[in-house]
């Protein structure tokens, strides 16, 4: 993410909007480290309410589980949010107020509960998927 940040060599840049802190089953994204090496104000949304992944990092790191455990801790609590929608959704913020994360979140959703960024993201990533597999 670093990486892709740095490529654009943009200073238009206000926000990065996450689709969750976890990809890959179990490899942890910080928020926190990017906000503070770009500048820019991060959030991570998500879409359903969990218990969490503790057990499950135990059960798949047996051998690893301490540093992961403390990792996704590190993450913090995730605030629910009631969407200008009706849908709720779940926020990790840095470097912005709750108030500020709910703002940005509800002016980027105009439907449903998938901030727009996130949906042309995915739509994207999808398109190319399937055009590097013909």
């Amino acid at each position: 993410i670093l990486t892709m940040i740095r490529s654009l060599k943009r200073n238009d840049v206000n926000c990065i909007m996450l689709d969750g802190l976890i990809i890959s089953m179990y490899n942890i994204i910080h928020g926190e480290e990017i906000r503070e090496k770009t500048g820019i104000p991060v959030i991570a949304i998500t879409f359903k309410d969990s218990e969490g992944l503790e057990g499950t990092i135990r059960r798949h790191f047996p051998n690893d589980s301490k540093l992961k455990l403390e990792q996704y801790r590190n993450l913090g609590q995730r605030d629910q949010i009631l969407l200008k929608t009706g849908k709720f959704v779940f926020l990790r913020y840095w470097g912005l107020s709750s108030k500020e994360a709910s703002a940005i979140v509800n002016s980027f959703t105009l439907q449903g509960s998938i901030p727009e960024p996130i949906r042309i993201a995915k739509l994207a990533a999808r398109a190319s998927i399937r055009r590097s597999s013909q």
